[in-house]
């Protein structure tokens, strides 16, 4: 959630509006029914009224009056979004743009050569994901969009007679629009829906700032910050992903950038109406114009126009060779298509120096100019897809095309020392192990399919299209040459001294023992000289860090501790290798997986880690709310780019002797808070059968929000169950367990307390860490979370393990008050203490009828209504928590 208080005359004009729609289409019964429980909710939160009256209330709605209260309560939460988002985010402030962090960084003697020699060599990157925390269905998100842009344009509190008309309707189409989804999506769907976001908000601003950021640095930069996307090609648990997905993937994303610049050409066409007869063009324009093949007689003495019916020609047929379907409007003539990007940019540059020639640069500026830029961050595959696979995968199948091809018989039974002889042994012969009439198990021959189609891709997209192979629980070495045996077998992967390899294997560390391992892995790895070799070749070597799965094994403090630490010997790994390092954040939109404002997030990162190179992914939620519309998605780029400039160039926020000091005492107050959590939740008899029944992780299981399934193997244990369930599950109970467990009696037990005061005041990591906490707490609510304890049959074991959550959660309330010295959560950030306030009389009530709906569903009922409550109670909460998956 922003900081930002949403602006009261906004909420209450909108939920007048929403009142109204209700009252006219549901009767003044209902609207009354709904507007006494809001009435009851706000009077015991203001401490005027016993939570007994609310429940009354609440019990006496029939169930197609709940349905039409939660769907109401749902709306509001959905609207008071919007009024927030139109609140100047903090993010905004000046710090956090580019202009602003060059000047911060100029006050440190960072002049702007050094900003832009880091630029030269930067990478900045957005990965959208697919994971599952977006409950609402696109038509829901789409009329929000169309709300939120009518309400920019109103006052405070009051819009003109035709946009109030305009936001009735909208409203209107959101309470007559199905809430849930009726089927499971699939790939495609996520696919078109990603797609869909990053054409309308992302691909058109992202040429605007870039253009806006080489007049603030005075030159040409090079397309450093670029979008990144799994979405067809993460099959890690997902069955569902496969070659046809991942060659799905990249033809959407070549129909967007490629009918985005047929648009753009469209309009050059209009606009350059230049007549040679009065202005002088070059001759390389009038080769241009003459290879067109555009002989319309009274464009005759036009030859930018002539030259754009060809530029435009090719493009066209370039989006059908690629996106394999007709484009929007096909080309006037007939025209080979483009064999790459960098030659449709050819003849763009060709159009621009004439246009300079001749005396209209300013021309060239414009429309041309965002063009050219737009086809130089995006090419034609416009995000860069990553494929990701768990190790356990490859392994299974390089055994079976070792043992297939009379290599090894019993790769799985190597230890790795012995594995990764002999991986280093195959990479170094050009022979294939693949044999054309072998019938290989479902599992390889679907593998083998995945890497076939990337090298397709690589040929029809170029290189850019897919540059990283993720690999999930990678544990040593052989999990990364593994990836490279695969890449072999298709012609990726080219043996030589030094080997050449366009596609990177990149390891995934999430939990806290695959963290601890990492730097390990890492030294071996780039001792390898060929590994080396081909770190060095690209520039650098990327390693992920996973946040959920860290979180879900150790807690929340542990985690970001872990990751910290991990990245800070990573790092030092790197340095002593002399070969550059990339980290990619494995975020969630939870602070349990990694939450919390990116601004902050990338600045408290360790000294030397970033280097003007992160890829951060966007997930289920978050994508909505930072892309979600062209003036958001400009906060998120640019904010994500002004954080990495002060991370990679800025000095260190505490010096050496205190960074050590304060480390020092970080490992002990984590080594507590991982013992408490794990003692909880994996040494607790009965823990597993009370989250089960004191949560909706059954009822989240069921809802269609995603293409993967909530847990990797058929177990109900939890170390099997997938992180976002697991922190999803905890948020709608209120209860937000993974945000907090732990920290509150390791920070207490702490015995310097001065010390540990220092750290909260002067340490960017602890300051983010426990600004994040502390938030997860005036979030949570502990007599609400009693309701859900009170799904638990078992009574011992309801007030043995919800007693211990009781006590942890005060504590930690208590400990973090007096470490920041305030009377209560979130005084010191007021607008945000405000915004957390507003929502909770709108978020409680849907909390206490979900859990009297599901206490029915679970003794039987099974009235569909009762389903469909349950459901959209789900997505109302997730929307007045916000930032919940």
């Amino acid at each position: 959630m922003s900081e930002a208080a949403p602006d009261r005359a906004d909420v209450r004009y909108l939920g007048r509006l929403l009142g109204d729609v209700i009252r006219a289409h549901e009767g003044d019964a209902v609207f009354d029914a709904i507007e006494g429980v809001r009435r009851a909710s706000v009077a015991v939160h203001r401490g005027d009224a016993e939570r007994g009256a609310l429940s009354e209330r609440l019990a006496a709605l029939d169930l197609g009056d709940t349905l039409c209260f939660v769907r109401g309560f749902l709306l509001f939460s959905l609207l008071a979004n919007l009024a927030e988002d139109r609140s100047a985010p903090p993010e905004m402030r000046r710090e956090a743009t580019l202009a602003g962090a060059v000047d911060v960084l100029g006050r440190e003697g960072v002049d702007r050569a050094a900003v832009r020699t880091l630029l030269d060599h930067a990478l900045i990157a957005p990965v959208l994901t697919a994971h599952p925390t977006e409950v609402r269905r696109k038509s829901m998100i789409d009329r929000e969009a169309a709300i939120g842009e009518l309400l920019s344009a109103c006052a405070s509190g009051s819009c003109d007679p035709y946009t109030e008309a305009e936001l009735v309707r909208h409203i209107t189409l959101l309470w007559q629009t199905r809430a849930l989804r009726s089927v499971r999506p699939v790939v495609a769907d996520e696919i078109g829906n990603a797609f869909a976001v990053l054409g309308a908000n992302v691909l058109p601003v992202l040429p605007v700032l870039h253009a806006r950021w080489e007049k603030l640095l005075g030159g040409a930069l090079p397309p450093f910050l670029r979008p990144g996307n799994w979405i067809g090609g993460d099959r890690d648990g997902n069955p569902n992903v496969d070659a046809v997905t991942l060659d799905a993937a990249l033809a959407a994303g070549a129909a967007v950038a490629l009918g985005h610049y047929l648009g753009e050409l469209n309009q050059l066409g209009s606009e350059l109406s230049i007549s040679a007869s009065l202005a002088e063009v070059t001759a390389d324009l009038a080769a241009l114009a003459d290879a067109s093949g555009d002989d319309v007689p009274s464009r005759a003495d036009e030859p930018y126009r002539r030259a754009l019916t060809g530029v435009y020609a090719r493009t066209a047929a370039t989006y059908a060779l690629i996106a394999r379907h007709a484009p929007p409007l096909p080309g006037r003539v007939a025209a080979a298509p483009y064999p790459n990007a960098d030659a449709m940019l050819a003849d763009l540059a060709v159009v621009t120096a004439s246009l300079e020639a001749g005396g209209a640069g300013v021309v060239a500026a414009g429309r041309l100019a965002r063009l050219t830029t737009a086809v130089r961050l995006f090419g034609f595959h416009f995000a860069t897809l990553d494929l990701r696979q768990n190790a356990d995968v490859h392994g299974r199948v390089v055994a079976e095309l070792l043992r297939t091809a009379g290599v090894c018989p019993d790769y799985e039974a190597l230890d790795e020392d012995a594995r990764i002889e002999l991986l280093g042994a195959e990479l170094a012969q050009p022979r294939m192990l693949t044999l054309p009439f072998t019938a290989y198990s479902e599992e390889t021959a679907k593998e083998l399919g995945i890497v076939r189609a990337a090298a397709a891709a690589h040929a029809r997209f170029g290189p850019d299209c897919i540059r990283a192979y993720i690999v999930s629980k990678a544990s040593g070495v052989a999990n990364l040459l593994e990836v490279y045996i695969l890449l072999k077998e298709v012609g990726v992967y080219r043996p030589g001294d030094p080997p050449d390899c366009p596609i990177m294997a990149v390891p995934l560390f999430e939990t806290i023992e695959d963290l601890e391992a990492g730097p390990a892995v890492m030294r071996r790895f780039l001792d390898r000289p060929k590994a080396a070799a081909l770190a060095r070749a690209r520039g650098f070597q990327e390693v992920m860090v996973g946040y959920s799965d860290s979180n879900k094994d150790g807690g929340y403090l542990t985690s970001n501790w872990s990751l910290h630490t991990g990245a800070t010997a990573i790092r030092d790994v790197f340095h002593e290798a002399g070969i550059a390092m990339q980290l990619f954040h494995g975020r969630g939109g939870a602070v349990g997986r990694g939450g919390g404002p990116a601004f902050d997030a990338i600045r408290a990162q360790p000294p030397g880690t970033v280097q003007g190179r992160i890829r951060i992914t966007e997930q289920g939620e978050v994508i909505a709310s930072k892309y979600g519309t062209p003036a958001a998605a400009e906060t998120s780029l640019e904010t994500m780019t002004a954080a990495t400039l002060l991370a990679s160039l800025g000095p260190p926020a505490v010096p050496p002797a205190d960074a050590a000091r304060f480390a020092e005492a970080m490992a002990t107050i984590s080594g507590q808070a991982y013992r408490d959590y794990r003692a909880l939740v994996y040494g607790t008899d009965g823990f597993n059968k009370f989250f089960r029944a004191a949560t909706p992780i059954t009822e989240i299981a069921e809802l269609k929000i995603g293409s993967r399934p909530a847990s990797r193997t058929k177990s109900d244990a939890i170390e099997d169950l997938r992180a976002i369930p697991w922190v999803f599950s905890w948020a709608q109970a209120r209860i937000m367990l993974p945000g907090w467990y732990g920290a509150g009696a390791a920070l207490g037990d702490f015995a310097d307390r001065g010390l540990l005061r220092e750290m909260v005041a002067g340490w960017p990591f602890l300051a983010a860490t426990l600004s994040n906490l502390e938030m997860v707490l005036a979030k949570s609510n502990m007599a609400v979370a009693g309701l859900y304890a009170g799904l638990v049959e078992d009574a011992d074991l309801r007030t043995r393990i919800f007693g211990r959550i009781e006590s942890g959660w005060e504590r930690t309330r208590d400990v973090l008050l007096d470490l920041t010295g305030q009377a209560d959560l979130l005084d010191r950030t007021p607008a945000l203490q405000r915004a957390v306030r507003m929502r909770l009389p709108y978020i409680d009530p849907l909390n206490e009828l979900q859990v009297e709906l599901i206490r029915r569903r679970r003794a039987g009922d099974t009235d569909p209504r009762i389903a469909d409550g349950i459901h959209l109670s789900i997505n109302g909460i997730a929307a007045g928590l916000r930032n919940s998956g």
